[in-house]
């Protein structure tokens, strides 16, 4: 993973509670997860206290303290929302979270009890979501870009990954994706990273979405990418209906989808050396878009 720019430990989050959330500061702290940008404690049974551990991921907090109390109250599945925001400080150089806390597991590893009615409600949760964005909505270098972001950071990859993909394969497998027309409408608002590892499912259905530092506008077909991810060919065509409810869903973007899937594959795959879980999510995606 990327290397961390700051050391986050239990001393560290403490120091920043009693300073800026006294009321919360004596609650038990439990290391959760350390990603690519946040590292996460659970605060008590029902927060959780995320820092960005790079500059990067503290870019993307100022989005989510802006538009998410906004975007929240809108969609049908909830989103992990600051409910409580924190300042840089002496001890810290970057502004921070408290979130709620959502009981389960990420899809990524767990099974859904009932996928076509998963599907439909994750759907239907895009498409809330997929609203027009207004003019001042955050930029993203990285989501929502036309094909040709596409075109030339898949071949990259595809160079990149040696030996752990079959390149002939997932190369001709690209260049059929990557034929295909640009989206010609608004943008919309993105989630951005929406992959199987930010949705949470307890009892086999879907209760949460998590981390939405890389909120942004643009071309619907990246958040599409998460049919591949967790559905079945099927269960995708029941969510493809649900999140084409507003801004149908045509046949172009549900390709530009499947090439983001592809390109999110490469990316699990050439970046999981230290995470088992990204390594197994990209060779399921992989499998998933016909590439592997």
């Amino acid at each position: 993973m990327p290397a961390a720019e700051v050391e986050i430990g239990e001393d560290l989050v403490r120091s920043l509670l009693v300073e800026q959330h006294p009321d919360l500061a004596d609650r038990r702290l439990t290391p959760v997860a350390e990603g690519w940008d946040n590292v996460i404690y659970r605060l008590g049974d029902d927060l959780v206290v995320r820092l960005p551990r790079r500059q990067l991921g503290a870019d993307l907090v100022a989005n989510e303290h802006r538009w998410l109390p906004d975007l929240a109250p809108r969609l049908p599945i909830p989103i992990a929302a600051p409910i409580r925001t924190g300042a840089a400080s002496g001890d810290y150089p970057w502004a921070w979270s408290i979130c709620p806390w959502f009981d389960g597991e990420v899809a990524a590893d767990a099974a859904l009890a009932a996928p076509q009615v998963e599907a439909r409600r994750l759907g239907e949760f895009v498409a809330a979501f997929h609203s027009e964005a207004p003019t001042d909505a955050p930029a993203n270098p990285l989501r929502g870009r036309p094909m040709s972001y596409l075109r030339a950071r898949i071949p990259e990859s595809i160079e990149r990954s040696g030996t752990l993909v079959d390149r002939g394969r997932v190369a001709k497998r690209g260049a059929e994706l990557l034929d295909v027309d640009d989206w010609g409408g608004p943008p919309l608002w993105l989630h951005g990273d929406l992959h199987s590892a930010n949705v949470v499912v307890r009892d086999g259905s879907i209760t949460a979405v998590l981390d939405l530092g890389d909120l942004t506008s643009g071309d619907p077909a990246c958040d599409l990418a998460i049919a591949w991810m967790l559905f079945g060919e099927r269960e995708r065509e029941l969510f493809r209906t649900a999140a084409g409810s507003r801004f149908p869903i045509d046949d172009a973007t549900w390709q530009r989808g499947e090439a983001w899937a592809l390109h999110f594959a490469l990316l699990y795959v050439l970046h999981s050396r230290d995470n088992e879980r990204f390594g197994r999510m990209g060779a399921e995606l992989l499998a998933a878009v016909d590439a592997r």
